[in-house]
């Protein structure tokens, strides 16, 4: 499978991420002198380095990187050219962009009816928004994903990172591959539209299912990291735990609070009574937790077969005995970085190996992409070259 990956940001580049690890030969395709303005976020693994940004490393390995100016129209003409040797190629331009530039999904398609095109983007190709500028934080907030997120009685919250995007990535890396497969069986491709604010909204659960089929708001204040005194966050002698203890759980919860007493007690009883005196049952459960660490807090609940879960720092989740077992964290000697550690693959396919290369310096595979795929000669490219066109 080769995909041109023609994204920029967070969203579109995990998708192509995926591709690549899974053994999908992925061409980036770049602004000449600039490339991807991944390349200049920090942090920098050996002092600032376009070409080591930690964004751009993450989210680029194991691609080649090829250089091609959109806006001349020899560049066009080569990615055309381009397209007829791909099956797949993903970008995020604005919507519209690449239309005015007759490189559209149809215009790719002329050339090559097998080709499957992923556009992604904030808001889709169509609609209203199609056009608004976006960040991450839009995405997140038009989807309604901030409406359920933070503290009671105060503003909504944004989830740490770039969640909203990684969200429309993922999406973008699965229905590419359906069109990939449903190209191999009636020789036609397709052009998938990838929103972030419709993958924000498609994942509202039971508050959008409450409000569709009742009616009712049940979100009217949010509950932050206390949704009830048995599904919350506590603080522990050494940090917090997180507690999912649903009624069913609830004798195996008090086994593992030391207090089978709490059973019998008519405050704790039934769900409902525990629900209304929530307070209570809390104070509890905080008095508990303080005394106990985490570590010994998660043995006790595994014996009882109790939803309950240690909160990890970075460098804990970093060198996590379990995550090294699976190797989810791999080690890369990056040109210019030096040894970096980085996520392997967030899913296992089967025997298949995941496949990781630091990511490849701007320009770094002209040669073997535009000499390999098109057959330019080394004359030809040094003319492009000189004429800003790679």
């Amino acid at each position: 499978i080769t995909v041109l990956d023609l994204t920029e940001g967070a969203g579109g580049p995990f998708a192509t991420r995926l591709m690549a690890g899974n053994g999908a030969r992925v061409i980036k395709i770049e602004r000449p002198g600039c490339g991807d303005p991944a390349r200049r976020v920090g942090p920098f693994p050996a002092g600032p380095n376009p070409e080591a940004g930690a964004l751009f490393l993450y989210l680029n390995t194991s691609k080649e990187s090829v250089t091609l100016d959109l806006a001349a129209a020899t560049g066009r003409a080569l990615l055309l050219d381009l397209a007829e040797h791909a099956d797949a190629l993903v970008e995020s331009h604005a919507p519209g962009q690449l239309e005015r530039l007759g490189l559209g999904a149809e215009a790719l398609r002329r050339r090559n009816a097998r080709l499957v095109v992923t556009s992604v983007s904030a808001y889709g190709q169509s609609g209203p928004y199609a056009a608004n500028a976006s960040t991450n934080l839009t995405s997140f907030a038009s989807g309604g994903q901030m409406y359920n997120t933070g503290e009671p009685d105060r503003e909504p919250l944004q989830t740490a990172g770039h969640q909203a995007e990684y969200q429309a990535g993922i999406h973008a890396f699965g229905a590419t591959l359906a069109g990939l497969y449903a190209a191999g069986s009636t020789g036609r491709g397709a052009h998938v539209d990838i929103a972030a604010m419709e993958c924000m909204a498609s994942a509202l659960e039971l508050y959008l299912a409450d409000y569709s089929y009742l009616g009712r708001d049940v979100m009217t204040k949010r509950r932050g990291n206390m949704i009830s005194s048995t599904i919350g966050i506590y603080p522990c002698a050494d940090g917090h735990v997180g507690v999912h203890v649903m009624a069913r759980n609830f004798a195996s919860f008090t086994r593992v609070l030391g207090d089978e007493s709490l059973l019998e007690d008519e405050r704790f009883r039934t769900e409902r009574d525990r629900l209304r005196n929530n307070d209570e049952m809390a104070a509890r459960i905080y008095a508990w937790a303080a005394g106990a660490t985490r570590e010994e807090i998660y043995r006790r609940a595994g014996e009882e077969r109790c939803t309950i879960a240690p909160i990890l720092s970075l460098p804990e989740v970093l060198d996590h005995p379990h995550l090294r077992e699976r190797e989810t964290f791999q080690q890369l000697d990056v040109p210019g970085a030096g040894a970096v550690r980085v996520p392997g693959s967030p899913f296992r396919a089967g025997e298949g190996e995941w496949t990781l290369r630091p990511a490849p310096s701007l320009g770094e595979h002209n040669s073997a992409v535009y000499g390999g795929l098109l057959g330019l000669d080394q004359a030809a490219l040094v003319r492009l070259r000189a004429a800003g066109v790679i």
